[in-house]
């Protein structure tokens, strides 16, 4: 009589060729055979590393968010150059963003495009800023993932209003001029359009409390209730 795990085998191996492979793959067959595979379907720059866990508890939830973020190529592209422009400005952040850049980097820089990474830096950064996670048990994946896409936002709105009060001065000094010029007028010019100035600052607000992760992420949900019959709205 058969097991369970036996019935899985005897279901993988009849039905489905494409899980066949992969199940073979992590069943103890070396990691030649599947780097192999990928270099034959998928693009060169692109790595397949799992993430384990290692004196972490149950961080199941965060590995699958992380995969998954990093192949979403519009983050990945993001979050690398935010790594990039990090390295340039020789800044070192001790922050979630920093963690999870220094992952994907240590992940697409790797000689080899198939393996394993443990991720201790980010892991550990994620229990030392939040309590929920500070354990060894399992979490909600979904909930984790708005967790991080929100922190994330967060770090890059803190980071545009420090930038910004670097900047005060100059825009200090530019207002003065504007007011020595004698445009103390009720109409702002933008873009060859008249604007109102409450118009101008609220379009401003919103440009500056907008980042990267909502231009990948944020959209609008609609809803159309339509007749079944003759399917009019």
């Amino acid at each position: 009589m058969l097991t369970d795990s036996q019935h899985l085998v005897l279901w993988l191996n009849e039905g489905n060729p494409g899980v066949r492979r992969f199940f073979k793959s992590v069943q103890g067959q070396s990691n030649s055979h599947f780097e192999k595979e990928t270099n034959e379907e998928f693009p060169n720059s692109d790595h397949f590393f799992g993430l384990v866990n290692v004196s972490f508890g149950n961080t199941c939830y965060c590995n699958s968010v992380i995969q998954a973020l990093y192949f979403c190529r519009p983050f990945r592209e993001r979050v690398l150059s935010y790594k990039s422009q990090l390295k340039k400005a020789n800044a070192q952040k001790e922050n979630l963003l920093f963690c999870l850049a220094d992952l994907f980097h240590n992940i697409s820089t790797q000689k080899k495009r198939v393996g394993t990474i443990a991720p201790k830096k980010f892991v550990g950064r994620l229990k030392k800023e939040n309590d929920l996670f500070d354990n060894y048990m399992q979490q909600d994946a979904h909930e984790f993932l708005n967790y991080l896409l929100n922190t994330v936002a967060d770090i890059l709105l803190e980071e545009k209003r420090h930038d910004k009060r670097n900047v005060s001065g100059m825009q200090k000094s530019s207002a003065k001029q504007t007011a020595d010029s004698g445009n103390t007028g009720g109409t702002t010019f933008v873009s060859g359009k008249n604007v109102q100035p409450g118009q101008n600052a609220q379009s401003q607000k919103e440009r500056a409390d907008r980042t990267w992760v909502h231009d990948v992420f944020q959209g609008t949900l609609t809803n159309e209730t339509r007749c079944l019959n003759c399917e009019t709205p």
